[in-house]
């Protein structure tokens, strides 16, 4: 399985999202929540609209830890929500597949990602980037490593900027002026 990264750049996250709401708002959707909420792909497949309409966090149990999560939904994707969820059911699935009314499976996240980032030109990218890429952004904003590392239930500040790409971020700009 090969690693995969966060989208570092801002410019490149609002190109992914302009591909996305292109092809389709599920999609599109998909990408918002996933950016902005740091969840696993598997914790936000099987959401429903009762789960975040009208709610002020997210509340859920982590399928990989089976730990409860409860996360806040900021007034930005309040808005994002309300407007994606306004002609939906609460018992509708958030990322319905349009042959089963289930929720779309992991692997259909990740070829969805992965034709949006090819449009482009991103490489390295799966459902993981969407996790890795909130999480590198809030710790390029708060620069608050232990916050995250809470955020992600990880065990160690190092897994944690490991996981972001931070660890790599700085082994690069370490060696870029480095030679003998």
């Amino acid at each position: 399985m090969n690693e995969v990264q966060p989208i570092r750049s801002k410019e490149k996250i609002e190109e992914v999202k302009l591909v996305l709401k292109h092809d389709s708002y599920r999609d599109y959707f998909l990408f918002v929540m996933g950016i902005n909420t740091g969840l696993r792909i598997s914790d936000l497949l099987p959401l429903q609209v009762k789960d975040v309409r009208n709610k002020t966090h997210i509340t859920i149990k982590e399928k990989k830890t089976d730990k409860h999560k409860r996360f806040v939904i900021n007034s930005t994707l309040r808005k994002e929500i309300d407007e994606y969820t306004a002609n939906m059911h609460d018992e509708d699935y958030l990322f319905p597949s349009q042959r089963t009314k289930k929720p779309i499976q992991r692997v259909q996240a990740y070829k969805i990602l992965n034709r949006a980032a090819e449009k482009v030109g991103l490489t390295e990218i799966g459902t993981h980037t969407l996790r890795k890429t909130f999480g590198y952004h809030y710790y390029k904003r708060t620069k608050d490593v232990a916050m995250l590392q809470e955020i992600f239930n990880h065990s160690a500040p190092s897994v944690t900027k490991r996981y972001i790409g931070i660890t790599q971020d700085e082994i690069d700009k370490s060696l870029e002026d480095f030679y003998l």
